[in-house]
């Protein structure tokens, strides 16, 4: 649903990773609406990066498309620097960008690991990275934010939640939760803001065997206490939120958005 905006990222820019569908386009979309300059990052979906764009445009937003695979070094740097020729600066990063390759443990092959670390992980710290160094060469922006910056990891319910079936998938998210405690405690002395959104079942085509069917749909809800599943809008909404000044004391934390996923409904019941 559609909901006014309160303008409050005017003046900033956000870079977006993996922005051309599911969570990253309604981040995208989120940031834009709340006055946000965006960058729209992709790989492999270009109409769905036009998408976006024009969903950005339509409501009077400033947006870029920078294709750039994360776990490239290289093409990381070339997404900075293009951002920076655009609009000036970088204010916000929303690392979101990751994928699954699925695989029971024992059939797991080394090309499937290093394809989800690649990505899921390594990606996180180069395009965290970056954004840090351009935060420090630039210093503080106090007519725009209270931080210097903001970096937003996504994460999952699965960096403390073991999965079967997805240990590449859980241990780059266990990854990146200690990624971002550990940039937070370095950058924190600079007024950097670093934090986590932790989806749980979001409705995206990455799930979509989850939901798409009444039956798959009622199993799933039985792991969800609030008895529905998230809307990408859903995670928009708090990514906004955590990039704002209304979040400002909030540093090196994971917010959890789940409809109580984590609670382990299994024992709502005495077990």
């Amino acid at each position: 649903m559609y909901q006014k905006p309160n303008q409050r990222l005017v003046g900033q820019t956000a870079i977006i990773t993996g922005a051309s569908s599911g969570i990253g386009r309604a981040c995208a979309i989120a940031l834009a609406r709340e006055g946000a300059n965006v960058v729209v990052n992709y790989i492999g979906n270009p109409a769905g990066a036009e998408e976006v764009a024009g969903v950005i445009q339509a409501d009077g937003g400033q947006v870029r498309l920078v294709q750039a695979d994360v776990s490239q070094e290289e093409q990381v740097q070339r997404l900075f620097a293009q951002t920076i020729e655009a609009f000036g600066t970088v204010d916000i990063l929303v690392n979101n960008a990751g994928l699954q390759k699925d695989s029971l443990f024992v059939n797991m092959t080394l090309e499937q690991w290093r394809f989800v670390l690649d990505v899921n992980l390594t990606g996180q710290f180069l395009c965290a990275r970056e954004a840090a160094r351009e935060f420090l060469r630039r210093g503080p922006r106090p007519d725009v934010s209270q931080a210097t910056g903001k970096i937003i990891c996504m994460s999952s319910v699965h960096e403390f939640i073991p999965w079967a079936g997805h240990a590449n998938y859980a241990a780059s998210k266990g990854g990146v939760m200690l990624l971002m405690k550990s940039i937070a405690q370095e950058l924190g002395e600079y007024k950097v803001r670093v934090n986590s959104v932790a989806p749980g079942a979001i409705r995206t085509p990455i799930n979509r065997m989850a939901w798409e069917t009444p039956q798959s749909l009622n199993h799933l809800l039985k792991l969800i206490p609030y008895k529905r599943i998230g809307e990408t809008s859903d995670i928009g909404a708090v990514v906004a939120w955590l990039a704002s000044d209304e979040a400002d004391y909030i540093h090196g934390q994971t917010i959890v958005v789940d409809g109580g996923m984590a609670l382990y409904p299994g024992f709502e019941d005495n077990g």
